[in-house]
């Protein structure tokens, strides 16, 4: 898995659904109402700070993933201790996002079906697809975004001629003032999903075109956050604020809405099949990472030899995670946003990118004392 090469193509279809993940059909920045929108765009801007600084330490070390990385700056024991903890860390978003996507399953297609049934199917599929490694993952990204896409444009159009869309729900602007929407677009916004582009740093030493990822990132970056911003706007101009708020997966309720010619309607599988599509790479990405972290830690000649072992890891995690779907969500915007994203999105990176600058600095001080 480790000498597998992506193309650039490759690399931007599983960042942009990356992207998408859960955040396209929860309650994204919805904290700031009428102005979600706004938030989430806001959001993209911050993603885009903290993307200067994962590439910046990407350029510093082309050839090593973050946990070898953090080895170089923070030195063998404390770098392999950080390492780890993103280890955990990308295991527990696994499983995390894992349980978003069965507890849609069962509220929307699979109610009598259990829950075991539903990520055990998913995790031995996802198992199946890495060890056959990381290309193999990218070139079904190039596949399904285009049937992501066609989903897409077929939803769209249905929700938009279905005369359920009323802009009067989006207005008036900046209702509440800039408080709710700074509060909702930093830090929430921000993390989830921008943010955890830093698991992009485990697959970026293998792109076939280095000098083209600075290009590539930024632009599934912006797109998806544009999507998104549209996305939650055509929520609210449907649904309303209220009924946005309450519900879970307001994606699924949108589209539920439509009913045209007396037969077409119930196009809830449209969500459904978008979410499985998109779930599944943000979960087997954050699965990857995980993987190659333990195999950079530990040593290990052949990956493919955890895999599996870390895989019922991940599926007992999505079973005990939460005990139901209002303390899943607590959970998430309480603890994992402030206690979690915080510390492994924005302050490890931003001591590692310090330490690097102090460090290029005075290397270069001494080249030129050397020189004289």
């Amino acid at each position: 898995m480790e000498k597998s090469k992506i193309s650039v193509s490759q690399l931007f279809t599983m960042m942009f659904i990356f992207e998408m993940g859960t955040a396209l059909v929860i309650s994204y920045g919805i904290g700031a109402k009428k102005d979600a929108w706004l938030a989430i765009l806001l959001g993209m801007c911050g993603g885009i700070v903290l993307f200067c600084i994962y590439y910046f330490l990407y350029r510093q070390y082309p050839n090593l993933i973050l946990t070898g990385y953090a080895r170089k700056i923070f030195g063998k024991h404390l770098g392999w201790a950080i390492g780890l903890l993103y280890v955990v860390f990308f295991m527990y978003a696994s499983a995390r996002t894992l349980h978003d996507f069965g507890g849609l399953m069962l509220s929307s297609t699979l109610p009598e079906t259990p829950l075991l049934a539903i990520n055990l199917s998913f995790v031995l599929v996802m198992c199946y697809v890495l060890y056959l490694g990381i290309e193999v993952l990218g070139r079904t990204a190039e596949v399904f975004i285009v049937i992501l896409f066609l989903f897409g444009i077929v939803g769209n159009f249905l929700v938009l001629v279905s005369g359920h869309v009323d802009l009067h729900h989006l207005q008036p602007f900046l209702e509440d003032g800039w408080k709710p929407i700074l509060t909702t677009a930093f830090p929430l916004a921000t993390f989830l999903p921008f943010g955890e582009m830093l698991v992009f740093t485990f697959l970026l030493p293998h792109l076939n075109r280095p000098e083209l990822a600075k290009t590539t990132w930024l632009s599934a970056l912006i797109l998806s956050g544009l999507i998104l911003s549209y996305t939650t706007s055509l929520d609210v101009a449907v649904l309303g604020v209220k009924e946005v708020e309450r519900a879970t997966f307001p994606l699924l309720s949108t589209i539920g809405r439509v009913e045209l010619l007396e037969f077409i309607q119930r196009l809830d599988a449209i969500v459904v099949f978008t979410f499985l599509i998109t779930v599944f790479f943000k979960v087997s990405i954050f699965f990857y990472d995980a993987v190659m972290g333990m195999v950079d830690l530990f040593k290990l000649e052949n990956p493919q030899q955890i895999i599996l072992p870390s895989g019922v890891i991940v599926f007992f995690l999505s079973m005990s995670v939460a005990s139901n779907s209002a303390e899943h969500i607590e959970e998430g915007l309480n603890i994992v946003n402030y206690y979690l994203s915080i510390p492994f999105f924005v302050i490890i990176p931003l001591i590692m990118l310090f330490v690097t600058i102090i460090r290029n600095y005075f290397k270069k001080g001494k080249v030129k004392s050397n020189v004289t």
